[in-house]
């Protein structure tokens, strides 16, 4: 026969482990966000005490009772950035964790603070604050990657390199036009970040749960008072919308994209089978068995965050694919997404930013390898062209030719005699020798953008007039 309390303890079986007292703790986990979204507090505070000084401007409040809840909200930024304030995960998230300690403080004037506000407009503004200040904080270390990359380009605009397309061997360029290409890159994703400031530069306060209030608010106001251009223009939209946190995941994964590529690119040329850098002792490490080994794992891990952030945008993305308008629950689950992401851009920005400033660029090894692969066949098929006047196509055959007989020869172009090439085509001289080096090559590519020394340093200007 069934015990009277098989039921309970089959209960209590379901729920098991932490959730053991049932479907309360259940809904207190998954509830709560506290754990993530005091990350706020500041803005938080911010947002009411200009909601505060704009209801009182209003007549809505008395200023009395503003006084004392700015008084408050102050004393509670204290206790935060003390670290004496106790964050309750009972009380769910930062804006109740806050509203509780100001009624704990300053008594009945407290739930005056929440007229003509909700939840929905009040964590828009704190969440788009700090996405704000977040992309302002990037745009300044994007600069400085920019002007790390800058100083290098111009120390070696002179200094040649093989280009490669396909990881092979193509044209010889110099490290400083190298150099110039990731300038082009970060300068694009600081754009991206100087965009999503003006697109997102709108203060949602005011908006309530979605439909507005009936309170005489002034909007302008409180937007002027956060640092807003305005205020958002429809209040359903304003506490349903996360493109400002998908504007910033997607930067993030673009600039992260960026970095990844030239970490990958400094992994590559750290190897002993390249040599062309050397990373200092800050940015790499030893292996556990190995003592020759010096492993490039700062950069190593730079590429391995642009997963991170890539998923984060992909998370947010998915959250907000079929939400029907206004505001839904699901949001809650945006910023975890936004504050991991955010926190491994600036790390890797910063990583990346020591290692272009601290590594060894070893110039004789980049030289070395400038000229192999028959890096300047096209300047022969070019040559051909404009002295020999031949076709660019039949050019490209005859120097398909020279390159096959250089390679039975096992020597480089520049190594074959005239009557070598002459046996190829007739109408070569000796001035085509001028064009064979890697030094002369480069120094060719003149055309706006090229890699000539002179066009690269016109560049590093141009930028550096701008960064």
């Amino acid at each position: 026969m069934a015990d009277g309390n098989s039921e309970t303890k089959s209960s209590n079986q379901m729920w098991g482990g932490r959730f053991a007292s049932g479907p309360d703790a259940i809904m207190e986990e998954i509830n709560a966000s506290i754990g993530f979204d005091k990350k706020l507090y500041a803005q938080d505070i911010r947002g009411s005490i200009a909601h505060a000084t704009m209801l009182a401007h209003q007549g809505i409040i008395s200023s009395e009772d503003k006084d004392k809840i700015v008084h408050g909200l102050n004393t509670i930024l204290s206790e935060i950035e003390s670290g004496q304030f106790e964050f309750s995960r009972r009380l769910e998230d930062i804006h109740m964790n806050i509203e509780a300690r100001l009624a704990t403080l300053i008594g009945p004037a407290a739930g005056r603070l929440h007229t003509a506000r909700s939840r929905n407009d009040q964590v828009a503004l704190d969440f788009r604050l700090w996405v704000k200040e977040e992309l302002q904080r990037t745009e300044k270390a994007l600069t400085a990657l920019i002007a790390a990359f800058l100083d290098r380009a111009e120390e070696h605009a002179d200094t040649v390199m093989p280009g490669f397309t396909h990881l092979q061997t193509a044209q010889p360029v110099t490290f400083g036009h190298h150099c110039m290409a990731y300038v082009e890159m970060f300068g694009r994703d600081r754009s991206r970040v100087r965009h999503a400031i003006e697109h997102m530069d709108e203060s949602p306060i005011g908006a309530a749960a979605l439909a507005g209030t009936g309170f005489p608010i002034d909007r302008h106001m409180t937007a002027k008072a956060l640092g807003f251009a305005g205020p958002t223009r429809n209040s359903i939209d304003t506490v349903s919308d996360r493109d400002f946190a998908l504007e910033f995941l997607s930067m993030a994964s673009i600039t992260a994209t960026h970095l990844s590529r030239l970490a990958e690119e400094i992994v590559i040329w750290s190897t002993p089978q390249f040599g062309f850098i050397r990373l200092s002792d800050a940015f790499s490490t030893g292996s556990s068995i190995m003592p020759q080994k010096k492993n490039p794992d700062a950069a190593e891990l730079v590429r391995a965050k642009t997963g991170r952030i890539n998923g984060s945008l992909i998370a947010l993305l998915t959250v907000m694919k079929g939400l029907p308008l206004a505001y839904s629950k699901d949001m809650q689950e945006d910023k975890e997404q936004v504050f991991d992401a955010a926190e491994s851009l600036e790390l890797a920005i910063a990583a990346m930013t020591g290692m272009v400033r601290d590594m060894t660029v070893r110039t004789d090894r980049m030289k070395a390898a400038a000229g192999s692969g028959y890096s300047t066949a096209t300047d022969l098929a070019d040559w051909l062209v404009r002295e020999a006047g031949l076709p660019f196509r039949d050019a490209h055959h005859v120097t398909g030719r020279a390159v096959a007989l250089a390679e039975q020869k096992t020597c480089d172009l520049a190594d074959l005699s005239l009557a070598d090439l002459q046996s190829i085509h007739a109408d070569i001289t000796d001035k085509v020798f001028d064009v064979l080096t890697v030094e002369a090559s480069v120094a060719s590519r003149t055309s706006f953008g090229g890699t000539a020394p002179n066009e690269v340093r016109k560049q590093i200007a141009w930028w550096r007039a701008r960064n």
